[in-house]
């Protein structure tokens, strides 16, 4: 009896391990990570042979070994020389392939685009502004955009090429690479932006969305300006582990990195500061059909139709920097009301969240009177403990931050897919 009582339970054993659900695939913001690490340490000369490596990641001698081979297999480093050595072998030294490939990255506005060109550490080799009309729809707007990374690679062959990826305004789904319901965006609700692409290049595709692209871009920026060492499996360990990046330009928006992980929500949506309805914005309609949303005393696009309303020539947001510049009294007054109520709204969640750094980018977070304003309401408004330590400053990526972001994710599809 007590044998058939044992062959039953491991039995029941046997059956729940079965019955146990399949693991969940890693997502591309973490796929690929030990390889993106590696070669960021090589590209920036912190680590330049297997055991210094080893040594700068915290990893295991035979995880960068295979690690490093895999690498070496696929074109992306080279090994070669001999390092300094005191005695013994002496270690062999890794660096990039010169022509090991390279990513192509773009952030994408109302009414421009930025693109870049990385390298196969992650580094941007090279960035231009791109002219466009989103509203324009998808198809003409991406046939755009492959001719301005063509102009951008220059010299470098289409075959250089190991990925893309493209951050868009608006709700943004990382595994299906569509737009969903987005507010200023017509004819792109779940458009396959990332399986048209992949079909038109030949190539892994990333979509992700601006601000949250953003946010990544600024740990890996912050990371590199600080020189400390990298996470093996995520952002840059110099960068901080909980950031609120806050984006103000034609319209607001905000990416959360928590605990050293882009946190995109149930549905994609987290961070939309946009649609937040807010008391003091009155009952002025939005884009999204409801009333009273934040964008409609924040964004860039509200500022210069109210800017238009009382007889002053603006027209481009880079007309809100110029005339703040110059002094005029009615911009300034109207971007520091926009800093004050972003203000009075981030508090709640600078309260609830409690992060590291609040950083501000966009276009509008260049200008003085709008950080100020900002800052001012943090302090005023949340608990003393959540601004103890919380440092609030201007984008250190500034217009590269979205390019960064996406890239490195472009950067580890490629990895993956390798």
């Amino acid at each position: 009896m007590i044998g058939a009582v044992t062959t039953s339970a491991g039995a029941t054993r046997t059956a729940a391990r079965h019955a146990r659900p399949p693991r969940p695939v890693r997502d591309a913001e973490l796929a690929g990570g030990t390889s993106s690490a590696i070669l960021r340490a090589v590209a920036g000369g912190a680590a330049t042979d297997r055991a210094a490596l080893a040594r700068r990641l915290g990893l295991a001698p035979s995880t960068v070994t295979v690690k490093v081979g895999e690498l070496i297999a696929a074109g992306v480093l080279v090994e070669a020389g001999a390092a300094s050595a005191t005695g013994g072998r002496p270690a062999r030294v890794l660096r990039l392939t010169p022509d090991g490939g390279c990513i192509l990255a773009a952030e994408l506005g109302r009414h421009h685009a930025r693109i870049g060109l990385l390298d196969m550490s992650g580094s941007l080799v090279r960035s231009s502004d791109l002219a466009l009309d989103v509203a324009a729809g998808p198809e003409p707007v991406l046939e755009e955009l492959v001719r301005a990374w063509t102009e951008l690679r220059g010299a470098i062959p289409a075959s250089a090429v190991r990925a893309v990826g493209v951050a868009l305004p608006g709700p943004v789904s990382s595994r299906s690479g569509a737009v969903d319901s987005p507010a200023a965006m017509p004819g792109w609700h779940r458009f396959p932006v990332g399986a048209h692409l992949s079909q038109e290049l030949g190539l892994p595709a990333v979509v992700e969305n601006d601000a949250n692209a953003m946010a990544l871009g600024e740990c890996t920026a912050l990371g590199a300006a600080q020189g400390e060492d990298d996470d093996a499996a995520g952002p840059p360990s110099g960068a901080p582990a909980n950031l609120l990046f806050v984006k103000a330009g034609s319209s607001v928006g905000c990416g959360l990195v928590l605990d050293g992980r882009l946190y995109r929500g149930a549905t994609a949506l987290a961070g939309d500061l946009a649609h937040v309805v807010v008391g003091a914005t009155g009952d002025a309609p939005c884009n999204c059909g409801n009333r009273g949303c934040l964008d409609t005393v924040v964004g860039g696009s509200y500022i210069l139709a109210d800017l238009r309303s009382r007889g002053i020539d603006a027209h481009e947001p880079m007309d809100i920097a110029r005339l703040v510049g110059d002094g005029d009294a009615v911009a300034t007054t109207r971007v520091r009301a926009a800093g004050r109520l972003l203000g009075q709204t981030l508090s709640a969640v600078v309260n609830f969240v409690n992060p590291d750094a609040v950083v501000l980018g966009g276009l509008i977070s260049t200008l003085e009177p709008f950080v100020a304003a900002v800052r001012s309401q943090l302090y005023e408004n949340c608990h003393p403990l959540a601004t103890r330590d919380l440092r609030i400053a201007r984008s250190v990526a500034g217009a590269d931050a979205g390019v960064l972001g996406v890239g490195q994710l472009a950067l580890r599809q490629a990895l993956t897919s390798l």
